[in-house]
């Protein structure tokens, strides 16, 4: 039957479907293919699934671990570390490395009622413990610029707090025994360090100034202090100069004085020794030679009465200037002589 047979040629060539009977068993090739899929599969979800579970800590840094938004563990050490994939536990990174801060021209008031424009500089950090961590997390969230601002209002109040307990002089002075700089910036240090660390959970490295100026009525109150200080000084060595000259005038008065006294005793040992040597002079001449002896009298006598300006007019036959007419015998012979003539 025609019908018949085309029905059965057209069956002939389709596919067979399940309820027609067993699966053709697969080939060894597809079913390494299949496995090798799986595999590929199965590596790629476990890399994922490790990629959200290891988490790196780098230097300089820290890792605050939340469990559904809240810190749960702070991790510090470099390395590498575990943590539940998300949404059950994030991670915030937290630089560590150390900052600066500046805050800028401030003006403050000094001790001794003198204003004063100081800049400071801050150098600061978060320290490397899980507490502190924390504490920055949430007192700035996590954000330097705001810690950073933050610390710029701690420093001024601060600047103005430290400046009142010094004077302008042990801050501005030509003088640098008296300047107190690292007192003041030691003081600093320690108020911004107390208050930082307490509400910031932020360790100050270093503080220092960074610029110290004067307005211009400070800077008129100062050049007059200093005139006033020169002055003072001046004043202090010129009478020092004056004390001790009057040390040394006194001193050599008194070394002349001692000097005069000792000449004079010596001059006055001198002059007794040649005064009893020409009494002894003068005893052995008339012992040997009473003649000569009054002639040289005589000169003596006349060398003290008259001098290179006098003037005198005088019997030349009296003595003692009858030696200068009658000659050196004439002082011998003189008694005879007007004995003779006598009668």
């Amino acid at each position: 039957m025609p019908h018949s047979h085309d029905h059965h040629h057209g069956h002939g060539h389709a596919r067979p479907s399940p309820a027609d009977g067993p699966a053709q068993p697969t080939s060894p090739i597809g079913r390494l293919a299949r496995q090798a899929r799986y595999g590929v599969a199965g590596l790629v979800v476990a890399i994922a699934v490790a990629s959200a579970c290891i988490v790196l800590v780098g230097p300089g840094q820290a890792l605050v671990i939340t469990r559904f938004g809240n810190p749960d563990r702070v991790l510090t050490a470099p390395g590498l570390a575990w943590k539940a994939p998300a949404p059950a536990e994030s991670r915030i990174d937290v630089d560590l490395r150390l900052r600066t801060t500046s805050s800028g021209l401030h003006d403050v008031g000094t001790r001794d009622g003198l204003r004063l424009l100081v800049q400071a500089y801050v150098a600061w950090q978060v320290p490397a413990d899980a507490d502190h961590v924390k504490q920055f997390v949430r007192a700035v969230r996590n954000q330097p610029d705001l810690a950073a601002a933050q610390l710029r209002s701690l420093i001024d109040s601060s600047l103005e707090i430290t400046a009142s307990n010094f004077d302008l002089a042990m801050l501005v002075n030509t003088n640098p025994a008296a300047i107190r700089i690292d007192q003041f910036e030691q003081a600093l240090r320690q108020r911004l360090d107390e208050q930082a660390l307490r509400v910031y959970g932020i360790t100050i490295r270093q503080v220092g100034i960074e610029r110290l100026t004067l307005p211009m009525e400070t800077l008129n109150a100062t050049v007059e202090r200093m005139r006033a200080e020169r002055q003072t000084v001046a004043a202090e060595r010129s009478a020092e100069g004056q004390r001790a000259a009057a040390e040394i005038v006194s001193s050599a008065d008194r070394d002349a004085r001692i000097l005069v006294a000792q000449t004079a005793s010596t001059a006055a040992e001198i002059e007794a020794k040649a005064r009893v040597e020409a009494a002894r002079i003068y005893g052995d001449a008339y012992r040997n030679d009473p003649n000569l002896y009054r002639l040289l009298r005589s000169l003596d006598t006349l060398e003290q009465v008259i001098g290179s300006n006098s003037k005198l007019i005088l019997r030349t036959d009296a003595a003692p200037f009858r030696v200068l007419v009658d000659g050196p015998g004439s002082a011998a012979g003189a008694p005879e002589s007007k004995a003779r003539k006598g009668p």
